[in-house]
């Protein structure tokens, strides 16, 4: 353990921050498997709405900091195809 204060309150802000990143991505996580859930189910309009949730949820994200803007994108992009490709 630390002794330096400063190097103490950084430990407690780094545990905060990884905290906080763990809870944002579990959500993207779920966002994403709803819309593969919805894609398997064969129902185009409910995996349409998830895909707003999950685009909206991962972009957010983002502007977090959490993920990369490209990461981010390619993650949209990969839902945003397998939606499209649905019959």
């Amino acid at each position: 353990m630390a002794n330096i204060k400063s190097a103490k309150k950084r430990i407690l802000v780094n545990r905060t921050k990884a905290d906080r990143n763990k809870a944002i991505r579990s959500g993207v996580k779920t966002a994403m498997k709803k819309v593969f859930a919805a894609i398997e189910s064969g129902n185009k309009e409910a995996a349409v709405a998830e895909l707003a949730a999950a685009t909206k949820t991962i972009e957010m994200a983002a502007t977090k900091g959490v993920y990369h803007k490209n990461n981010a994108a390619r993650k949209v992009s990969r839902l945003s195809k397998a939606v499209n490709e649905m019959a």
